[in-house]
Order: structure tokens, then C-alpha cells, then sequence
């Protein structure tokens, strides 16, 4: 007979939440996305520039890069705010298990960073990477739903 672990956390597994971004990232964040689309990727590329650890600028640049068709940049952009994300939450107390849900504004950048990640995959035919993302998705949030916006199609 194998043991079986008992989860004795009243509530279940832990949720972990990532911290807000700087005041000024999220500022300028949000001007670089007031641009229009053309423009939108340079701005967006002097805020990860400027705070390289905003998940939120990667996942961002990720979809201009999808909107425009040049999916192999977007898996390159996604997948540095994936790592960076993961960097973020083990330093926020994640252990590899436990939820990071999309009800937490500030958990965006990494879940959007992970969606876009397996939708470009998926756009370059890397299957496999795209499964691994979506099921990552569905163990971090069951049911979540990303918020309004969606991820350019392929």
C-alpha cells in the first residue's frame, strides 16, 4: 500500500499573489499601451527595458508581436515574462503547487505571459509546449478565465 499525503491547510492548497508593480512601471505601462499599435512595441520595449521584472511589459509585448504575425518574437517576449514570473513567485512563497489566479490583477503579467506562451507555441507548431501551457493554466486557476482581451489569434 503506498501513502497517500493528507493536505491538513484548512482551505485546501495556498494561493500565492504577486506584488503590484512600482507605481511608475505601472504608469508608464499604461501610456506605452495608449499608443497606437505601430508605436506600441517600442514604448512597451523602453518599459521592460526600464523595469525589466514587470511581467506585465513582456506579456504585452508578446501580444503586439502576435497581432503582427511574428509569433516565434512573441514566444521569445512570452517566455521571458513565463521565467521572470516564475522567478517572481517562488519569491512570493510559491512552492510549485497552489494557485495563481486570474481573480489577482497583480498575477496578470505571468498568467497572460503563460497563456501567450502555449498560444504561440501552438502558432510555430510546438504542440507539446502548448499542452504543457494549457494544462499549467487550468492547475494554477481550475475555471479561471483570463479578463476581458484576448490573445491574437494565429
Amino acid at each position: 500500500m503506498t501513502a497517500t499525503p493528507i493536505d491538513l491547510r484548512p482551505g485546501g492548497l495556498p494561493e500565492t499573489v504577486l506584488g503590484p508593480a512600482p507605481e511608475a512601471a505601472a504608469a508608464a505601462l499604461r501610456a506605452a499601451l495608449a499608443q497606437p499599435l505601430p508605436e506600441r512595441a517600442d514604448a512597451l520595449g523602453v518599459v521592460a527595458a526600464r523595469w525589466p521584472r514587470m511581467l506585465d511589459a513582456w506579456a504585452e509585448l508578446g501580444r503586439c508581436a502576435a497581432a503582427s504575425g511574428r509569433h516565434v518574437e512573441a514566444y521569445a517576449y512570452c517566455r521571458v515574462g513565463y521565467h521572470r514570473g516564475l522567478d517572481a513567485l517562488r519569491a512570493a512563497g510559491w512552492r510549485g503547487s497552489g494557485y495563481v489566479r486570474w481573480a489577482e490583477a497583480a498575477n496578470h503579467g505571468f498568467l497572460w505571459s503563460l497563456l501567450g506562451l502555449g498560444r504561440s507555441a501552438a502558432a510555430i507548431g510546438e504542440h507539446d509546449e502548448a499542452e504543457r501551457c494549457a494544462g499549467f493554466l487550468t492547475q494554477l486557476d481550475p475555471g479561471g478565465r483570463p479578463p476581458a482581451g484576448e490573445w491574437p489569434a494565429a
